[in-house]
């Protein structure tokens, strides 16, 4: 319905696209809503294998690709735990330490849908926030990922009907996500500022930097520098040392890269 709803604005008041450089701030900001030529069209699969498996290390090294692939796997291994506890809290799936039974398995599938989108030359088949919706609405069992997964195969003949669907009419259902996930902040101990200020690092910084992977890791960060500097170290766990030093590395990357191709 908001879709149609934006095919008759655009319709009525010709508004045109936001680009870059087009001088039109008022536009749609991804695609415009104009009814396609054809609804029905064959996807173009030309890049479908088009890829070098070690063609980075010839092209920037082999220091700067084991860089990026150190990057490629702190991100998408934390944007999918992130993911995980998230949709798995609002599921009410999670034990009583927090953790989601048989975790392994997610990010196993994970990981191997991620390298699958590389090798289709798409975007990472990861694991998705907007899950949350779909769990809110009662799925459980798995039974509604498929049937979402079959529906956006089907959805690759319908590329010009797709193509239709503003950024602006998906914006509604990623206010009701973070609805549902901001409701797992009641869990908090906010008397603990060492628990809390991490936490709210962790909220934060997802939304402004764009990216689950930097709330994370500064939630990780900030959490075993507060311990230290409160003198308790001791309570936090040798490995979540590991992960925050890791942080730090992944923090840095953007500096070591730029002093090793500089």
């Amino acid at each position: 319905m908001t879709t149609v709803f934006a095919v008759v604005v655009e319709a009525v008041t010709s508004t045109g696209a936001n680009a870059p450089g087009a001088g039109n701030p008022n536009g749609w900001a991804l695609n415009v809503p104009t009814l396609p030529d054809k609804v029905v069209d064959v996807p173009d699969l030309g890049l479908l294998g088009d890829f070098s498996l070690f063609g980075s290390f010839e092209r920037v090294g082999v220091v700067a690709a084991l860089l990026l692939v150190f990057t490629l796997m702190l991100a998408d291994f934390f944007d999918t735990m992130g993911t995980v506890v998230g949709v798995g809290a609002e599921a009410g799936l999670l034990d009583e330490e927090g953790q989601l039974p048989g975790s392994e398995r997610v990010l196993l599938v994970d990981g191997l849908a991620a390298a699958a989108g590389g090798a289709a030359s798409a975007s990472s088949a990861t694991t998705y926030i907007e899950s949350a919706a779909g769990v809110g609405d009662g799925a459980r069992t798995g039974l509604a990922s498929i049937v979402t997964g079959v529906l956006f195969l089907l959805a690759l003949l319908f590329t010009p009907l797709v193509s239709v669907v503003p950024f602006e009419a998906a914006s509604p259902a990623l206010v009701i996500v973070g609805f549902l996930l901001i409701t797992q902040v009641r869990h908090i101990d906010f008397d603990d500022y060492t628990i809390a200020l991490p936490a709210f690092l962790t909220i934060v910084l997802m939304p402004f930097t764009y990216s689950i992977t930097n709330g994370i890791g500064a939630g990780f960060v900030s959490y075993a520098l507060l311990k230290a500097t409160q003198g308790r170290a001791r309570e936090v766990h040798p490995l979540l040392w590991l992960v925050a030093g890791l942080f730090v590395v992944y923090f840095a990357i953007n500096p070591l890269q730029d002093a090793l191709t500089g």
